[in-house]
């Protein structure tokens, strides 16, 4: 399917939704996230047939009858806007993507800071939120964005096996301050 339909596919709330708790949470019936994310599950069924038409999450083939067992792709995919330029349709999902993956975040970190309080100081020390302001050129921005990546790519299963592990989300916004200032180039 080419990346555009993919990406259309993967702009609508709920679809959104499914793949994001089926990275999350692991395998699961369509009943099951339709419970988990408060929906009525033959939404859910039809929305997962479309994320499988597209790529997106597969039937694990562990079900039986009509309780099919879905999970995510392992491959994660981006789409930047140089590849979508010039394309309505594409710009839109991509923008709708840009939107729902930043109140994502705010709506997750907004969970964290409710129960922060009641997990051990280590946790909550290692889960205070940073920022850095940085002077870079598209290209240095670019290398940076490769790197903090990169890192992430390294951990990602590093505390498999640990029982004192516990999955964390590692979000990495980038944005212009300067945003009177348009750029040269």
């Amino acid at each position: 399917m080419p990346a555009d339909e993919a990406l259309s596919t993967l702009a609508h709330p709920l679809r959104g939704r499914l793949v994001r708790q089926l990275r999350v949470g692991g395998p699961a019936t369509a009943t099951e996230l339709a419970r988990t994310l408060g929906t009525n599950s033959g939404a859910t069924s039809y929305h997962l047939r479309r994320l499988e038409a597209a790529g997106l999450v597969v039937d694990t083939g562990e079900g039986s009858g009509r309780r099919r067992l879905w999970r995510a792709l392992d491959r994660h995919r981006e789409w930047y806007p140089g590849e979508v330029a010039g394309d309505a349709d594409s710009e839109s999902a991509l923008g709708f993507l840009a939107r729902d993956y930043a109140a994502h975040f705010g709506e997750q970190y907004d969970r964290w800071l409710d129960v922060a309080s009641g997990w051990p100081l280590p946790w909550q020390d290692a889960c205070t939120p940073r920022d850095a302001t940085v002077l870079v050129t598209t290209e240095q921005l670019a290398a940076m964005t490769a790197e903090i990546a990169a890192v992430a790519e390294r951990y990602r299963r590093v505390g498999q096996g640990n029982p004192t592990a516990r999955r964390v989300a590692a979000y990495a916004f980038t944005y212009p301050l300067d945003l009177d200032r348009p750029p040269l180039a």
